[in-house]
């Protein structure tokens, strides 16, 4: 048997007009970090294996929670948004959303024209981006025990849809609706990866830690 705990980075730079300028935590991500970690250490969770991508606000989520990752793994960062963003505003005239409620609505469109090879120009396709995170989880299954991974919304999105058969859209809506901070629990049992946990952010369940929720 093997445990899973994906855990998406605290809130990154919510201005950022690109990846390198996202790719760092906020302070309230740093927090989410340390009541993450906090909350792990009171519960009594014990991991075998740490393991991060190598984005900037993956490794400093994983070290805000008190678990410096023995090794850091490329396959597990995230997809780039603002490229696939760039190529669907110049490739189909889709802008980038303004609002929350837009964003709802564009995201979907955005993965659907990834997955159908549809985008020209950007860094990694859909198959690749999928290949490199189920090859990780079978490789993380493979070696037992307990593994905390600290990753990225696309990852877990990509991860869940490997898990449960989702079609791109409902991937889509996964990605959307994963907080910062959150835990996702994958269990591999009796041959096959199961989820057992999704989103779960008790660290913030106290009445004053609720407006700490974010999705951005």
């Amino acid at each position: 048997m093997a445990d899973i705990i994906l855990v998406r980075h605290g809130q990154a730079n919510t201005h950022a007009q690109d990846e390198a300028s996202y790719d760092q935590l906020s302070e309230l991500g740093r927090q989410q970090a340390q009541w993450l970690g906090l909350h792990l250490r009171d519960t009594g969770a014990r991991f075998d294996h740490v393991v991060t991508g190598t984005l900037s606000r993956q490794v400093e989520t994983a070290r805000e929670m008190g678990y410096a990752p023995e090794r850091t793994d490329p396959r597990l960062n995230e997809l780039t948004y603002f490229d696939l963003a760039q190529a669907v505003e110049m490739q189909f005239g889709l802008p980038a959303p303004n609002s929350a409620a837009e964003f709802a609505r564009y995201m979907p469109q955005v993965v659907a024209y990834w997955a159908e090879d549809q985008l020209s120009g950007i860094p990694e396709s859909f198959g690749s981006f999928e290949a490199r995170v189920t090859h990780l989880l079978e490789e993380l299954a493979s070696r037992g025990g307990t593994s905390l991974v600290v990753t990225s919304g696309g990852v877990i999105g990509m991860a869940l849809r490997h898990v449960l058969g989702l079609g791109t859209a409902a991937m889509a809506d996964v990605m959307l609706h994963t907080m910062n901070s959150s835990v996702h629990h994958l269990r591999f049992i009796h041959g096959r990866l199961m989820l057992a946990g999704f989103n779960a952010t008790p660290h913030l369940d106290q009445p004053e830690r609720r407006e700490a929720r974010t999705f951005i």
